[in-house]
């Protein structure tokens, strides 16, 4: 099943209807049920509690409907997200609303990775909507997740730069566009940080800069920017097991400029699209760059490597100093970068660094309400002088691990055009706990809010 099958337009064919209470308009819908519906709430214990919800008797001995209370807004995504996993098989619409906007989740709570395992045949719980219109979008939203969480749930065994590169040139093919993948020789002088950090990998997993260009160059310009380490060791500052054990998702940022990416193609905006994916594994060989090696990059400044596990960085400071060079009128990144990001602001709001207020304010606003929400970080121009370096013009981590996600923020900084709007997003791309419609594992943070901020900005009028 696909997640155009699992959301259709409402003509009126049968289906059960799922009601969805507010705690607040508890008593006064269940006062309006019939008797067989009230024991059948007393029976399972059902007080009006958000998260409530419970299969109801109908007329007939085969007539039933669904029970949800909630108390989230009409306009989350998530507002019934659950009962996609909760209700069997079969056609469903809502009994007093439309779905809106929690269409998403619905499609998004029916989401299970099974590479692995064997597939989830209890059969499509389907959403019947009238509003005909959102239903392409909304799968589209769907799809664009689901990538995400696909290529961050993949382990490192199927998920290397040789599958992000594929992967990228599934989404060219189907947008009618070709890669430029730069490797070997010529990545070794155009893009010297990219090749310095994944060199140890191997032949098999050797680094490469990804690129899609998309669009007509008449156009504005945009770049979109994705780490993509996909397994980080942390190089000779190895990690201990209990920080290598999730590394597979260090590509997260890789999977959210993919999915962007995608929903600018699919939307037809009218865009010049320029995305880049610096792809490496930051593995331990005998080539492997060390704590003191002073590395060059592709702007001309030289970077004191200070740290092997602060790789991500380097990669894209390359990656952002090429897509400066075409000029772009805005420039997107997506990192899995800090653990600092973490500690601040945890697993599920981005720490969101922007050197522009107008971009700044319209990804907070589209992040507050499409429920995608972003958190403003600053870009302390006063911590610059810790990236300072007695040897080389900087380095890129700097002692003591204070403000640890702001300095990193400002060591990309130095790769961007002063004049050139830019965001970069510092994601976990990872969920530790299931929420409704939000599986644990991989997931995407951010990108609804960036692509609507692009069609606001550039959709025609």
């Amino acid at each position: 099943m696909t997640f155009s099958d699992l959301l259709q337009p409402d003509r009126g064919q049968p289906a059960r209807l799922i009601h969805i209470v507010t705690p607040d308009a508890w008593e006064r819908w269940l006062s309006a049920r019939p008797p067989r519906v009230r024991a059948t709430v007393a029976a399972h214990g059902l007080t009006g509690k958000p998260g409530n919800r419970a299969i109801l008797p109908g007329d007939a001995a085969d007539d039933w409907s669904a029970l949800l209370v909630c108390d989230e807004a009409v306009t989350s995504p998530w507002r019934f997200a659950s009962m996609g996993g909760f209700l069997p098989a079969g056609t469903y619409r809502l009994a007093d609303d439309t779905p809106g906007d929690g269409a998403l989740g619905w499609l998004l709570g029916q989401y299970r990775f099974s590479r692995y395992r064997k597939a989830d045949e209890s059969g499509a719980r389907v959403l019947l909507t009238p509003d005909i219109a959102s239903i392409a979008e909304t799968v589209r939203l769907a799809n664009a997740t689901a990538l995400v969480r696909d290529l961050v749930n993949t382990p490192a065994s199927d998920c290397g730069p040789a599958e992000l590169e594929a992967a990228a040139d599934t989404l060219a093919k189907q947008h009618g566009t070709t890669l430029t993948v730069t490797r070997g020789d010529a990545l070794e002088t155009g893009y010297p940080m990219i090749h310095t950090v994944g060199m140890a990998a191997g032949r098999d997993r050797h680094p490469r800069l990804i690129e899609l260009e998309w669009g007509d160059p008449a156009h504005p310009r945009i770049a979109i920017v994705g780490k993509g380490v996909t397994f980080d060791t942390g190089g000779l500052d190895i990690k201990p097991a209990a920080g290598m054990k999730l590394m597979k998702k260090d590509m997260g940022g890789a999977a959210h400029a993919l999915a962007l990416g995608s929903l600018v193609m699919a939307a037809k905006l009218p865009v010049r699209l320029h995305l880049l994916i610096p792809a490496v594994e930051n593995s331990i060989a005998g080539n492997a760059f060390r704590p003191g090696d002073v590395l060059r990059t592709r702007a001309g400044l030289t970077v004191e490597n200070t740290n092997t596990d602060a790789e991500g960085r380097l990669i894209l400071g390359d990656a952002l100093t090429k897509a400066g060079e075409g000029k772009p009128e805005m420039i997107l990144d997506y990192a899995t970068l800090t653990g600092a990001a973490r500690v601040a602001l945890g697993p599920d709001l981005p720490p969101l660094f922007v050197n522009d207020d107008a971009l700044a304010d319209a990804l907070l606003a589209a992040g507050a309400a499409l429920g995608d929400p972003l958190w403003r970080m600053p870009l302390w121009g006063g911590y610059d002088a810790d990236l300072k370096s007695d040897i080389a013009d900087l380095q890129n981590a700097p002692d003591g691990g204070m403000a640890g996600a702001i300095t990193a923020a400002l060591f990309l900084r130095r790769f961007v055009p002063k004049d050139t709007p830019w965001a970069h997003m510092d994601v976990f791309a990872w969920r530790p706990t299931a929420k409704a419609g939000r599986p644990k594992g991989g997931d995407a943070f951010g990108v609804r809010a960036a692509y609507q901020v692009l069609k606001e900005r550039y959709s025609p009028r």
